[in-house]
């Protein structure tokens, strides 16, 4: 999301709570730590999950929720219930063994399926799913709203979400509010979140099927790699039968997709954590300082072994975290060297991050020349999401940009073969990741960092190091051991609220 990073939130908070291993030592084992972040810039919808090793692949993510203040109204009536969804692809394999299998150079293949609140798949065919397997059951009553928060916590399966005999209509996704449209069905995508108002406005013969099924692939091949719970009415009057609701039939023509992304308008007339208009920010006037063209190719070989790569580096963690490298004064840790646009050069593995300039208003754009659809995600910041089509961007390409109520989210997705430009206004001084949230790619090296610096900093841009930093690489030495807490707290200071939270041991293991 876009809060603490996802270790699954991003939110206006400094890189010292960031999570990820440019900026943050990972938790030892058997350790605590605490994020003490604020949250007041940002409401919606996310998910938390460890960044490190795969783990999420192994069920280490939660829900994250940020409401509105009392005094801000939301743009649609209080709904009557609030229900978290988590649809994800699922291997049988754990997560280690997908990280060997990544080491050795292979892909992971088709998943076993899909899980929907890490359940599997309701009988609704008894030759593709076997008895005895436990299913999501939500429970809703007739007549009434719910406000579903659904987010793709998978490995790397873009899937589509629908709910039989059932309109979605759109309200939120990762902190902010939409133009409230109606759909049949949705696609989302690695990584992102979104906030659904469901109507409970049919008759309940039945329970209804929930479904989350793989996107762009052989439906025939793939048909074990669909993830099905039930919606169940107080008053049903029996189970859920027949044939799944059809999934959109695109597998070789994505512009469906594409233009359902693009139809995801911001909502101009509603306020979000600030008692102003979160859509008033006329960002389609301010002048870009900085274009930054961020290339993706399938896998290569480097040096013997198979990577993913952006302008054709594939970034390697570096044993001491970047900011504190910056903080301490170590040298050689990191080059400020990642290029503005792809090079005519060999691949290779390096730490190699973007140079970025302090209250720039940037152009990323995300060209993808893989085989499959990539999602990106980017820390600390929201993003105008102002284009996305098929073929290569050029600078003609502006003039087709949406500059006027383009979605503002930390998660995108770009289909294969095409480009998403985003817009960037970089007020958040730290170091912040860039990322492919597909765990293969980005576990194989597909990401980067945004160095962001106050050249005048008087030490009012950035919070100071939290007295509970860790320390490793070349200031291992620094570390000292720490109290082990196994509290979490909500505590008001003034009008700000600040949440503590407490992660469990196991998410940020070294295992």
């Amino acid at each position: 999301m876009c809060l603490w990073d996802r270790s699954g939130i991003q939110m206006r908070r400094d890189s010292w709570q960031d999570g990820v291993l440019g900026t943050n030592c990972p938790i030892p084992p058997k350790w605590n730590w605490t994020y003490d972040f604020q949250v007041k810039d940002q409401i919606g919808s996310y998910f938390y999950f460890p960044t490190l090793n795969f783990q999420r692949a192994a069920g280490g993510f939660g829900s994250f929720v940020i409401n509105n203040r009392d005094i801000i109204a939301i743009p649609f009536a209080e709904p009557d219930g609030d229900i978290e969804i988590f649809i994800g692809d699922w291997y049988t394999k754990n997560h280690t063994a997908l990280r060997e299998a990544l080491d050795a150079g292979k892909e992971l293949g088709m998943p076993d399926g899909v899980l929907i609140n890490g359940k599997g798949p309701y009988r609704y065919n008894t030759t593709l799913v076997p008895d005895g397997i436990e299913h999501e059951t939500i429970n809703v009553d007739p007549g009434k709203t719910y406000r579903l928060r659904v987010h793709n916590v998978g490995v790397s399966t873009s899937l589509n979400f629908r709910i039989q005999s059932h309109n979605l209509l759109l309200a939120e996704t990762e902190g902010r509010y939409t133009m409230q449209q109606n759909y049949t069905d949705f696609d989302i995508h690695v990584g992102q979140s979104y906030s659904f108002l469901l109507s409970t406005d049919q008759n309940a013969s039945t329970d209804y099927y929930i479904v989350a099924s793989a996107r762009f692939v052989n439906e025939t091949i793939w048909q074990r790699v669909t993830g099905v719970a039930v919606l169940h009415y107080s008053n049903s009057k029996g189970s859920a039968t027949g044939p799944l609701p059809d999934s959109p039939d695109d597998v070789y023509d994505k512009s469906r997709s594409m233009n359902q992304a693009l139809s995801i308008r911001q909502n101009g007339s509603s306020s979000g954590a600030r008692p102003n208009p979160q859509g008033s920010f006329r960002y389609g006037s301010i002048n870009i300082t900085d274009t930054y063209v961020l290339k993706s190719v399938p896998p290569v070989t480097i040096n013997g072994t198979r990577r993913a790569t952006l302008n054709g580096i594939s970034f390697v963690n570096p044993k001491t975290p970047i900011r504190l490298a910056d903080k301490h004064n170590v040298k050689g840790v990191y080059k400020l060297d990642f290029p503005t646009r792809p090079l005519n050069r060999a691949p290779r593995k390096d730490i190699s991050v973007i140079n970025a300039t302090y209250k720039g208003f940037i152009e990323v754009i995300f060209q993808n020349n893989d085989t499959v659809v990539q999602n990106f995600h980017i820390d600390g910041y929201s993003a105008f999401v102002v284009g996305m089509e098929y073929g290569d961007w050029t600078e003609d390409s502006r003039g087709r940009y949406n500059k006027w109520d383009a979605i503002s989210r930390c998660t995108v997705q770009v289909f294969p073969e095409a480009w998403t430009a985003v817009l960037i206004s970089l007020d958040n001084v730290g170091i912040w990741n860039i990322r492919s949230e597909n765990l293969d790619r980005w576990y194989l090296g597909q990401e980067t960092y945004l160095r962001i610096i106050n050249p005048e900093e008087n030490g009012e841009t950035e919070f100071a190091a939290p007295d509970n930093v860790l320390y490793c690489g070349a200031l291992s030495n620094l570390q000292k051991e720490q109290k082990h807490s196994s509290a979490m707290s909500i505590a008001r200071k003034s009008s700000q609220l600040f949440l503590t939270l407490l992660i469990a041991v196991f998410a940020f293991s070294l295992s």
